[in-house]
């Protein structure tokens, strides 16, 4: 049997260990609260990064709709642009053929010119007054009628041609706008050339009767 016993801390043994506890304690708690604080110093710096992370992509988005809105109201602008011009290239050829071949109005001025020849013709003591009141002055202001719509024609028909010049960049009329253009300039200039001689009788001069 071991008679040997165990030998009870004395008790300044005893106070000499609650010490270092109470010293060891202190420091454990202090690293543990400055371990808590770098931590939450991290998480706090960490935190404006992760924002600006995802700032940028809904940044890049909204530029990114913001750049096809102005492509969508540049379109739009050509698209409307484009419908006048095709608008206006269709009326020069019209007026164009129109006035080549004679119009409604031209033909009403002529015959109200005619009237009023009818009427001076009363008082006309020649023949060459006679035929100049009842057939010169109709035929004048039908050749004039005439080419004024030739000339409103040729106008719009060079203008439709000519606008590309002055708008954007790049900017290309369609074929069949251009034909159509340019077949209203071709009308234009024939139906100018013609009533400017018809008006000044000399591409059909005036008849003429014996004195």
């Amino acid at each position: 049997m071991d008679t040997t016993k165990t030998l009870a801390p004395t008790a300044s043994e005893a106070d000499a260990a609650e010490d270092k506890a109470a010293e060891n304690t202190p420091a454990d708690a202090t690293a543990s609260e400055a371990a808590a604080a770098g931590s939450a110093e991290e998480n706090t710096g960490s935190a404006p990064a992760g924002d600006s992370a995802e700032k940028a992509p809904a940044e890049a988005a909204e530029s990114d709709e913001d750049f096809d809105q102005d492509e969508t109201d540049l379109e739009a602008v050509a698209e409307g642009s484009g419908v006048g011009s095709a608008a206006s290239a269709i009326v020069a050829a019209a007026l164009g053929l129109v006035a080549l071949s004679g119009s409604w109005v031209s033909r009403v001025i002529a015959e109200r010119q005619t009237l009023i020849g009818q009427i001076e013709s009363a008082n006309a003591t020649t023949a060459k007054e006679k035929i100049a009141a009842l057939y010169g002055d109709a035929w004048h202001m039908t050749a004039l009628v005439n080419g004024v719509l030739s000339t409103l024609a040729l106008l719009v028909a060079v203008f439709v041609l000519a606008r590309p010049a002055f708008g954007a960049p790049g900017r290309v009329l369609p074929v069949w706008v251009r034909s159509v253009s340019w077949a209203a300039v071709a009308l234009g200039v024939i139906g100018v050339l013609v009533f400017g001689l018809m008006y000044f009788d000399v591409l059909v001069a005036m008849p003429t009767a014996a004195e």
